[in-house]
């Protein structure tokens, strides 16, 4: 059918991982303010995170095309 790819649902995985990674990234120094170590993981994590969840969903579907 034309509109096959259209009605397709789109997989949301990796825009959760963005979202996530960017709150960690943002709360991250507050939750854990007395803790250094803590709050440096949770820091690193939501980069890690973020940054994978960002890999997924523009630059892999960009190299795909």
């Amino acid at each position: 059918m034309v509109h096959d790819e259209h009605n397709r649902s789109k997989k949301g995985g990796s825009f959760f991982l963005v979202i996530f990674g960017a709150l960690l990234l943002i709360i991250a120094p507050t939750i854990y303010p007395g803790d250094q170590t803590l709050g440096v993981l949770s820091f690193v994590s939501g980069f890690i995170i973020g940054g994978l969840g960002f890999y997924i969903r523009f630059i892999k579907k960009t190299s795909r095309n």
